[in-house]
């Protein structure tokens, strides 16, 4: 009686840890799911900008061929952009946006494994810089060099930092730091698939090929393309294409790290959200598995006691 006893005590102490566990697991997908509505907002509303945008740099594309279709030297010396600018690789930048805290299922891992698979196979000197603990501790542990580290950036992604952090990047680009910038990061598909991929952000496809050559490739985070199907509308830019181009090549950057911030952002709510999910219904599983014990040991208990006090009045009887 008293090993059933104790055995019964375990359990039902069991029971009421795992129950404890399941309501913070519960409420924090709860919180989870309530941040990602709000990144996904964010997201979506980042979108139309981005495409818009792309559809002006497009349209200036066409006005300067246009323009400079008869003086090949003219047009080459009208396209001059630092952040076009292609020249030898002597060191790549690779900025690795990971999370600050974890519970968030594959969401690090996944994003760690291909930034460490791409950093072994890259040839060329490189360094990187760190956006979430996660991504630094990986970088920190496997000796890879580290340019800057950000860390504790919060749930909310604010585009200020974002302007400042693309700004730092462009500056270390035309002052010649790195010759190459790399983001490695996860795309925001859906609530339930999110897809790690990396994407070029510096330099920016040569104005000939930036309406062939999107910054996001085929199903990876692609921009959607903007008029397709729709004709051409020429437009007169003042003070000219030139000086239009120099103002909005910075802002299409920023634009484009902000999004990829905002993808990341919900792709990480998002994937915790599901883990938390997960660990709510396997929580549920194992307090009606143990329950089940529970009672198996209560009966048998109950059953050993019926027995013992039969045997007892039968000792009686017979005496």
């Amino acid at each position: 009686m008293a090993v059933a006893g104790q055995s019964m005590r375990d359990i039902k102490r069991r029971i009421n840890s795992i129950k404890n566990t399941q309501q913070i697991t519960r409420a924090m997908e709860i919180v989870a799911a309530t941040k990602l509505r709000r990144v996904q907002l964010q997201v979506q509303a980042a979108r139309p900008f981005a495409g818009k945008l792309r559809e002006v740099l497009e349209r200036l594309v066409t006005a300067q061929r246009q323009a400079m279709a008869s003086s090949r030297g003219r047009r080459r010396k009208a396209m001059d952009h630092p952040l076009l600018a292609v020249r030898p690789v002597e060191k790549v930048a690779y900025v690795i946006i990971t999370a600050d805290r974890g519970l968030a299922g594959g969401y690090n891992a996944n994003v760690i494994r291909l930034a460490n698979q791409i950093l072994s196979e890259e040839k060329r000197p490189f360094t990187t810089i760190a956006v979430g603990r996660r991504g630094r501790d990986f970088l920190v542990r496997t000796g890879r060099p580290i340019l800057e580290e950000h860390i504790g950036l919060g749930d909310d992604v604010k585009y200020d930092w974002a302007r400042a952090f693309s700004q730092m990047l462009m500056r270390r680009f035309e002052q010649g730091e790195v010759d190459e910038v790399n983001f490695v990061y996860t795309e925001f598909v859906s609530a339930v698939v999110q897809r790690p991929l990396t994407a070029r952000l510096l330099p920016i496809a040569g104005l000939d090929e930036l309406g062939a050559e999107p910054a996001f490739g085929e199903g990876t985070g692609r921009l959607p393309e903007p008029g397709e199907g729709e004709e051409a509308v020429p437009y007169v830019y003042e003070p000219s294409p030139e000086a239009v181009l120099n103002i909005l090549l910075p802002r299409f950057v920023e634009t484009q790290v902000y999004q990829m911030l905002l993808e990341a952002k919900a792709a990480e709510q998002a994937a915790r959200m599901t883990a938390m999910r997960n660990a709510t219904d396997n929580a549920e599983e194992m307090i009606r598995n143990l329950n089940l014990s529970f009672n198996r040991a209560r009966q048998e208990s109950i059953t050993k006691e019926i027995s013992e006090i039969v045997g007892g009045a039968e000792a009686l009887a017979s005496g």
